[in-house]
């Protein structure tokens, strides 16, 4: 079992919990990702490390309540706790040789990227962040990147906070206005990032995605997660959930990510009156 040592909303149904998991922390590096269970015999989600403190021994998530699941695990109480906290899983980011580095990101996107900034940041090199969320009641982890990066733009579909624009907006006004990137990094719902990618492809930027939007055992053998990237066929959860934008085949995973939609929606419309208080 663990514990449940913090648990905070960031909006109306997207939570931060802080796991006391003191193995875990002392190794997660960014990019990684852990699978969890909320009670025994209950559905095996991956939700990627949005922090650690190696010190307190502590594994920050952050989730979004999109289903069954996640909606069970919003209403475990602050110092309750949960049955089964594994990991880390996956390849740590490679951020060898980045003198400076760019992380786009999109929605909940913005708490699997936060660990990638931070590294980046503490690393010593510059870290520019472009984040994207539909209004400002969407905004997650402001304070926090505005503390750990060179530059922090904020951008809203509506522009009730930040910038009224798309990322790819944003991104293309940064590039056309001289700026160079080593590396970017792209995470947030798949359609994004492949428009990212093609920003990026003509001038031959490196551009790295996460994957772990089409995750679902986490170890490689349930087969959810394969993708195609550079005409060979990879795993999401063993071989990334990182890979090279440009190798990578959207249209496939796209159409992958949406496989089980129906069934998931339909568990989660099945049960959703006993799970968040509603009427049957």
């Amino acid at each position: 079992m663990y514990r449940v040592a913090e648990k905070k909303a960031l909006n109306s149904d997207t939570f931060l919990y802080r796991i006391e998991a003191p193995l875990i922390a002392k190794k997660a590096k960014a990019g990684q990702f852990v699978i969890l269970r909320v009670s025994e015999g209950g559905e095996r989600i991956p939700l990627t490390i949005s922090d650690a403190d190696r010190e307190k021994g502590f594994v920050a998530i952050v989730f979004r309540i999109v289903g069954k699941t996640t909606a069970l695990l919003s209403k475990v109480p602050e110092g309750g706790y949960i049955s089964d906290f594994a990991g880390p899983l996956g390849k740590p980011s490679d951020l060898e040789g980045i003198k400076k580095a760019c992380v786009v990101c999109g929605g909940t996107g913005a708490a699997i990227a936060f660990p990638l900034v931070k590294a980046i940041y503490e690393s010593g090199a510059k870290a520019d962040v472009v984040a994207g969320f539909r209004g400002k009641d969407f905004v997650i982890l402001e304070e926090e990147f505005c503390k750990n990066s060179d530059r922090f733009f904020l951008c809203t579909d509506d522009g009730s906070k930040g910038e009224k624009a798309f990322v790819t907006e944003k991104l293309r006004e940064l590039l056309g206005g001289g700026e160079k990137y080593d590396k970017i990094f792209v995470i947030g719902p798949i359609p994004m990032m492949k428009a990212v990618c093609e920003i990026t492809r003509e001038p031959k930027i490196k551009t790295v995605v996460s994957m772990n939007s089409i995750m679902l055992d986490g170890t490689g053998m349930c087969g959810a997660c394969r993708l195609t990237v550079g005409g060979k066929t990879k795993f999401a959860c063993v071989d990334g959930p990182e890979f090279d934008g440009h190798l990578v085949d959207f249209d496939e995973a796209e159409k992958r990510s949406a496989i089980y939609r129906k069934e998931e929606k339909e568990s989660f419309e099945k049960h959703s009156c006993r799970l968040l208080g509603g009427t049957k």
